[in-house]
């Protein structure tokens, strides 16, 4: 340990810059990086390391190769962003030696990596919901991933849903902005909506709610859709719960010769290693993707999903230049 620096706990560090950051991010930013930082602490408690202050250059490249197994290279770089941030942090409160923060090698991201990462294709989802409609019909699992992938809708307009939202006889979900009770909307007021839910998928939700659904109510006295048994579910439970269901294992054979009682991307929490497993954001993208594909206008996939065009374009549209040329003509032609 250098002289003049003070011995910090890894994870008391990054509570410190969690609540340093907290008034200048947005609650969702401020989510992914603590779960970006929790990377980091699990690869302190694996290596036995409980003082930044004896962190060196070698300790930051470990780390580097060591979240570089088995994600993308668009993902790694996101949380080696996070990490320089946090280093420099770390720096100033006189944890970690200054210029820390320039030993961590950002890699280098193609522009079309940066803009799309990996979405589901449109029959492994039909297929994923077909199980669950044979197998686990109307439960939790079946409802989220119905509604990411029938409306495209965030995980936080997931999380938001109460069951007064749901309207039976109109058939439709309302979207509304509730940052006073612990549920925004990513784009506030703006994303405010409702969103039409076909008729076999108002039975289903109708049916999660009255048999499977958790009575209860979260820490604001709300009546939450998506629930556990203790309140309204978490980002990281709708994550982890993506990412379970989206596992070829849970559904049939693995096509990475896993062993899925030995595998340990089936642990919890390491799920998304799993080179198969989408997160919620990959079925979004695929919803998106499968309506353009099949003809509807951008107009209406960009209000369903509060996405704009721009954006719509440059994230989502997973189309080909020869896809879009033969839309276009099936309409000219019609």
């Amino acid at each position: 340990m250098s002289d003049g620096l003070t011995p910090t706990m890894p994870a008391e560090a990054v509570e410190w810059y969690l609540a340093e950051r907290e008034p200048e991010l947005s609650e969702k930013t401020l989510q992914n990086q603590r779960y970006r930082l929790e990377q980091f602490l699990a690869f302190c408690t694996e290596h036995e390391m409980d003082n930044m202050s004896a962190i060196t250059g070698r300790d930051i490249h470990r780390f580097r190769v060591w979240a570089s197994e088995d994600i993308q290279p668009v993902t790694l770089r996101g949380y080696l962003q996070t990490f320089r941030v946090f280093l420099e942090f770390c720096a100033a409160i006189e944890a970690v030696e200054p210029g820390m923060r320039e030993r961590v090698q950002i890699p280098e991201v193609e522009p079309e990596d940066e803009a799309r990462d990996e979405h589901i294709a449109a029959d492994r989802a039909r297929d994923l919901l077909e199980h669950l409609e044979r197998f686990s019909y109307a439960s939790r699992d079946h409802v989220v991933l119905a509604l990411f992938w029938h409306t495209g809708i965030r995980l936080g307009s997931l999380r938001s849903f109460d069951v007064g939202d749901f309207d039976r006889d109109t058939m439709c979900l309302d979207l509304r902005h509730r940052p006073e009770t612990g549920t925004p909307l990513k784009n506030k007021k703006a994303a405010e909506r409702s969103v039409a839910v076909g008729s076999h998928y108002c039975d289903v939700i109708a049916d999660y709610i009255e048999h499977n659904r958790h009575e209860v109510t979260d820490d604001h006295g709300r009546s939450p859709l998506i629930t556990s048994s203790r309140g309204r579910l978490c980002d990281g439970a709708v994550r982890e719960a993506i990412y379970r269901i989206t596992q070829p294992c849970e559904t049939g054979g693995c096509p990475h010769d896993k062993d899925p009682a030995t595998c340990e991307y089936r642990r919890h929490g390491k799920r998304a290693g799993c080179p198969s497993s989408r997160s919620p954001h990959g079925i979004r993208r695929g919803s998106i993707t499968d309506h353009l594909r099949n003809g509807t206008p951008q107009e209406v996939v960009s209000e369903r999903s509060d996405v704009s065009k721009d954006i719509l374009d440059l994230h989502y549209d997973e189309r080909t230049e020869r896809e879009k040329m033969e839309l276009r003509r099936e309409f000219l032609e019609g």
